[in-house]
């Protein structure tokens, strides 16, 4: 039986964001007890779907993939945004809402090599694919003689790159190639004691208009708590450092009881310099912590770190 709409999702038209927009249209229509098609999916381009030939750093960062969702949303041609939550602006706009936050993905990340069984086993001066500052960096540290690439795009077109000999290696999400059912291709799961992931990273966010209380009691329901707790500590802690520089970023949280424990780290581009440390508390209170961590490794840098950073003195 066909329905009209109730609500529409908008999303990017990547394989990795309609599965995850799929996700989440799935667990509405069960929890509320609707018909399938009664919530339909817009796909919408952003600009970090069409600018694909310069780094993200250069061009306008995280909105760059959020940006025109948002306006959809504000104009009402949709009534929920479904983002990776690492996409998303560490302040967004008052009339926007965060409701709902899903159970969290594998947060590490992967290492897919056709020539290497791991980091260790690449050759000397070998080729790193990645658009990511902090995984640059981090493999950077791990082995200075790496060399780097630009790889934007998408899962698939980044393993065709891998393929056609761009680099010797990438590196990726393990929760989006969970979601793609693409983790058969992994050669190596990295250590997040070694290599911690982006904040946020592996969770999947839901963006309402903030008055619409028809969408936010619809999708509040599938809101994870402990999904939240310890992305919102995460989101905190890159906040103090988001507004200084572009500079590679690390966070993860675990969580045991009620206690919430917040690793941090900053590195330069090319790995040379290196900040870390981690605070622990009430779970209640992450954005505290997120807040305080993030003070304390920027404290820790210095204001010349920062201003070298500034001045792209790193190589």
């Amino acid at each position: 039986m066909t329905s009209t709409p109730v609500f529409t999702i908008g999303t990017r038209g990547s394989p990795l964001a309609l599965k995850q927009a799929e996700e989440v249209r799935d667990r509405l229509v069960a929890i509320n007890g609707l018909e399938p098609d009664a919530i339909a999916i817009k796909v919408i381009k952003t600009s970090g779907d069409i600018i694909l030939d310069r780094p993200l750093s250069e061009v306008g960062g995280k909105g760059l993939f959020t940006k025109e969702i948002e306006k959809a949303l504000a104009d009402g041609e949709i009534d929920i945004a479904v983002h990776s939550a690492k996409d998303v602006a560490t302040e967004i706009d008052s009339l926007f809402a965060l409701p709902a936050f899903l159970p969290r993905e594998d947060v590490r990340d992967a290492f897919l090599s056709l020539i290497a069984r791991s980091p260790d086993h690449l050759p000397e001066g070998a080729v790193i694919g990645s658009s990511s500052l902090r995984r640059r960096a981090q493999m950077k540290r791990f082995r200075p003689d790496f060399r780097a690439v630009e790889f934007r795009g998408n899962v698939q077109t980044r393993l065709k790159k891998l393929a056609d000999g761009v680099a010797d290696a990438t590196l990726l999400a393990m929760a989006g190639l969970n979601r793609l059912g693409e983790a058969h291709r992994v050669t190596h799961i990295l250590d997040v004691a070694h290599f911690p992931p982006a904040p946020a990273q592996g969770a999947i966010v839901i963006e309402t208009r903030a008055d619409d209380g028809a969408a936010n009691r619809l999708v509040e329901v599938l809101d994870d708590p402990e999904t939240r707790k310890r992305v919102e500590a995460e989101r905190a802690f890159l906040k103090v450092l988001d507004g200084s520089c572009r500079t590679p970023i690390a966070a993860l949280t675990t969580l045991n009881g009620d206690n919430l424990t917040l690793f941090g780290q900053i590195l330069s581009p090319d790995g040379s310099e290196v900040y870390e440390d981690e605070i622990s508390g009430d779970a209640d209170q992450g954005r505290d912590l997120g807040t305080r961590l993030g003070e304390k490794l920027l404290a820790a840098a210095g204001p010349d770190f920062i201003e070298r950073l500034k001045q792209g003195q790193y190589g």
